[in-house]
């Protein structure tokens, strides 16, 4: 079977990817990302979407899946590319008098394009690279 590489959040759509992929025979990792740089955020100690405190406890639950599924779990540091194709581009738009949708952004550059590179750059050899995203 193929080896997948599945970008876990912590969340239930993941988890449930990484689940029926490991239940198909297919050879399963997952990986996540951490993209918050620990700084104080308006209105700090709620939830900023993806982004804010909780982070943490969010790794801490995909790692935990991983744990319960018996597949290897990474975590890849991505506050730089998050910051500079996310925040920095949300921001810069906003100030122009746009309604920007970092979500898209993130999607396309960081959690599509950034976190699968820095997979492979780290040895990790997969076929096919899945989330539950939109699941």
């Amino acid at each position: 079977m193929a080896k997948v590489v599945v970008a876990m959040s912590g969340g239930v759509d993941s988890s449930v990817a990484a689940a029926l992929l490991q239940e198909k025979g297919h050879e399963v990792t997952g990986v996540t990302m951490k993209v918050w740089d620990g700084e104080a955020l308006p209105g700090d100690g709620t939830r900023h979407s993806c982004y804010g405190p909780g982070e943490q406890e969010d790794i801490a639950d995909a790692w935990e899946v991983a744990q319960v599924l018996g597949i290897p779990f990474y975590t890849f540091d991505l506050r730089q590319e998050y910051k500079s194709e996310v925040l920095d581009y949300f921001c810069h738009e906003y100030l122009l008098g746009k309604t920007p949708n970092p979500c898209v952004r993130c999607n396309r550059r960081v959690k599509f394009d950034a976190l699968l590179k820095k997979a492979r750059r780290s040895g990790l050899e997969f076929d096919y690279f899945a989330t539950g995203h939109y699941a």
